[in-house]
């Protein structure tokens, strides 16, 4: 299934409190039930205005669905066709 970075444009998003990040979190969670058990939220990350979220989803327009009905913006959705780490420098 195909996999998505999601960038979200979150002024403060840094200033976000453990609790309110949980709470955002409970919620996504919520609304991705709801709208496809196929549909994964793998990782996240909180910058100073943004956050960036990693999907598996089986195509962009349940992602923009999943952030209109969460009610957080999905500013920039970008299909991911691979991926490298470190480990990639051994082989």
């Amino acid at each position: 299934m195909p996999k998505f970075l999601i960038e979200r444009d979150i002024p403060d998003a840094a200033h976000l409190t453990r609790e309110q990040l949980t709470a955002i979190s409970k919620s996504s969670c919520s609304t991705l039930r709801g709208i496809d058990t196929e549909v994964k939220w793998l990782t996240s990350f909180v910058t100073a205005d943004k956050i960036y979220c990693i999907y598996i989803a089986p195509d962009e327009e349940i992602i923009r669905r999943h952030a209109f009905e969460h009610g957080f913006p999905a500013n920039i959705i970008t299909l991911i066709h691979s991926t490298i780490d470190p480990t990639h420098a051994d082989a």
